[in-house]
Parts: C-alpha cells; structure tokens; sequence
C-alpha cells in the first residue's frame, strides 16, 4: 500500500518568507503609484496611484524608524487597498472589468449566456469564460451595492485560496505582503479579474503538492472555468503528480502517483466542462466571438489591451507580425509542453517557477496584453518562494508502506 505524506517536517515550513519590505522597497512602490497617478487617463487609476503613493511612503518612514515589517505592512495595506476601494465603492467608480463581470452576470440569468449576441465596439465582449460571471451574481440578484460590488468577490477569493495554498505556519506575512504589492493592489482596488484566476492556480498546484489530487483538479477546473490563462496548470498540476510514480516500487500493477494524476486531470476537465459548456452550446458563435476572437484580435472591434509588451509591438508594427506573434506564443506552450515531458517538476514550488516562466512568455506575445496581466507570474512566484524550504524543498514522495 502506497501513501504520500510530505518530506519536509512542518517547522522547516515556518521559516520567514523571502520577500522584500524594507523602506527601500516601499518607497519604489511609492514612487511607481505616483507615476501611474500622474500618467494614467483612467480615473479609478489615478485615485488609486494617490493613495497609495501616501501609503506606501508612510509604510516607508515607519520602516526607516525601524517599526515592524508586519506594522508597514498593515499601513500600506491601508493606503493601497482599504481607503481607496472605500472611496470607489462610496463613488461607484470602477474598472470597465468590473461592469463586464457584473452585465454577463444578469445575461447569464436573463438568458443563459453571459455573451451578447452582437457584440459592435470593445465594452460589448465579456473576454473571459462563463465562470467569472459568479463573481456578478450578487449585483445581479441583489442589485447594485457596495457589498455586491464584484471586485469584493473577486479579492476575497483571491486572498481566500491564496492563504488556504500558503504552508500552514507562515500565512500572515506573504498574505500582507501580496496584498500591498502594486500589482495586486491595484487591481484588488479598482477590479481585477486575474486574481481569482492566480490564486486558484496557487491553490490547485499546492493541493497537488499535499497529494490531494482530486481537490486539486477541482480548484483547477474551477480556474480553468474563469478564465483561458488558468489551462496551462493543469498540465504542470498532472506532471508534478505523475513524477512521484518514481519513487513507486516498479513491480506494483498499479502506480499510485499516476492514478493520482489521472484523478486530478479528470476532476479539473470534469469542473471547468460543467461550468463552461452550458453557456458556450447555449450560442457557440457568441461564445468563439467573445473568449477566442476577441482576445486574439480577430473581430472588427479592437481590444483595448495595448501595452507595449512584444506581441502587441509585433502586431501592430511589423508586417503580418499578428501572425509572428500567434507563432511564438504556439512556440512558448510547445516548449512548455516539452520542458513537462522530459524534466517534470519535483516540487510544488518547481511547478510554480515553471508555469509562472509559461505564463511569463504568453503575456509577451500575445497581440493584446497589459501589463497587469504579469499578476499571475507574480503571484505565482511569490507562492514559489515562500513554499520554498531553506533545507529541503517541500515536496511529496511516496512512501512504500508493507502491510503485514
């Protein structure tokens, strides 16, 4: 009979996460909300790059004085996220993400599909898949409200599985700290709906990681129904399972690791088909038009996606570079796809850098991207490190146990 059980003792779990927080790096964060108050043409952007620029720069002069990190912490909590999200709920502004998830919520109702039949300029597509319309449930139900607002759902979801994916011992701190990152705070204020997507990726990959695998595929398949960017997980979810078949005593007729992965795979592609295919058979051509044309900038209406990462350089500056850019990011996942095969990942923290490293290449080269879509690598890498154990990784093996 074959068992995981984890490798590293729970107190090796317990070291300090490596991650920054002294006065140097509030003040860079300062400095970077302030640009973007001084640059953004997006209202919502600005009231946050005001606050938070405060925040931070307080959280630095209580690091300078020596205060706690975690007191710091508290403080640019405070001036990145609470006094700001309080401020664009009291005025009802928000990102246009926030009215797409809270419109295909009440279609999803009124006609089940979360899709406009006909969609003409950019704030008609709903990009993502039927599942993110969850999140605009409440609004739809109990019509518009602070606490139906969606992106109060979309974080609390976020910061829900990402402190349920972080060891058992050490949630506090990366918790404050993910939170007060830019790229988090930006979006847990104004409306994101990457974070959901990133933190059940967390929570799925560590889920796998305990040897959990049907609850990993479960909190897969349910970030594979919000959104195209959570799919690459599965895969890396499956191999770091599979590889622990190595350590399975070859003379069995059955693999417990492999059947694991096997489990997960079907758990998650279970998941996400009960969530997604509903609302695409109820009007494929309204599906494709949304989540696979749009994104892909084949419709008439142009995403508004326009960061200058490569992919949208190479479509927007060089001859058939729409194309170019298709090719590489088929590339990226073909090697992906292969780095899989021939060296999976051994560790939950392995198969983090490793899809973060994927996703990191597919924001590059897709033909409409934003920067803020690096909040999937970013949180992915943060979950990486703090998993990390200074000794040993934190890793699954199986252990061979004879029954007598």
């Amino acid at each position: 009979m074959a068992t995981t059980t984890p490798l590293a003792p729970p107190d090796q779990r317990r070291m300090p996460p490596p991650i920054p927080s002294g006065a140097l790096w509030w003040a860079v964060c300062s400095a970077a909300a302030l640009g973007l108050a001084a640059c953004s043409s997006l209202g919502p952007h600005r009231v946050w790059g005001t606050a938070a620029a405060l925040g931070y720069l307080a959280a630095a002069l209580l690091a300078v004085r020596g205060r706690s990190p975690r007191g710091a912490g508290a403080v640019a909590v405070t001036g990145a996220v609470l006094l700001p999200l309080l401020w664009l709920l009291a005025a009802e502004r928000a990102q246009l993400e926030v009215r797409v998830v809270a419109r295909s919520a009440g279609l999803l109702l009124a006609e089940g599909t979360p899709y406009l039949q006909r969609p003409l300029v950019p704030e008609d597509f709903n990009p993502y898949l039927p599942g993110m319309a969850v999140f605009g449930l409440p609004e739809a139900v109990a019509g518009p409200g602070p606490l139906t607002d969606p992106r109060l759902w979309m974080g609390a979801a976020f910061l829900g599985a990402f402190a349920l994916a972080l060891p058992a011992g050490s949630r506090s701190a990366p918790l404050w700290w993910i939170a007060a990152c830019p790229l988090v705070a930006l979006p847990l204020t104004v409306g994101g709906v990457d974070l959901p997507v990133a933190g059940l990726m967390c929570l799925g990959l560590a889920l796998a990681g305990r040897g959990r695998a049907g609850a990993a595929g479960l909190a897969l398949g349910v970030a594979a129904a919000l959104k195209w960017t959570a799919w690459p997980a599965i895969p890396v979810a499956l191999a770091l399972l599979a590889v622990a078949s190595r350590s399975a005593d070859r003379g069995e007729g059955r693999r417990p690791a492999e059947r694991a992965a096997r489990r997960c795979g079907l758990v998650a592609l279970l998941t996400a088909a009960a969530l997604v295919l509903p609302a695409a058979l109820r009007d494929p051509a309204a599906f494709r038009a949304h989540v696979v044309d749009f994104p892909l900038g084949l419709t008439d209406a142009v995403s508004s996606a326009a960061s200058p990462l490569p992919g949208h350089l190479l479509a927007t500056h060089v001859p058939g570079g729409r194309t170019l850019a298709l090719l590489l990011l088929g590339v990226s996942a073909l090697l992906l796809a292969l780095s899989l095969l021939l060296r999976p990942p051994e560790t939950p923290a392995d198969a983090a850098a490793r899809l973060a490293l994927g996703l990191l290449l597919a924001i590059a080269f897709m033909p409409a991207s934003r920067f803020g879509y690096l909040v999937h690598p970013l949180v992915l890498a943060v979950w990486a490190a703090v998993g990390e154990t200074p000794g040993r990784p934190w890793l699954l093996r199986v252990r061979k146990q004879v029954s007598r």
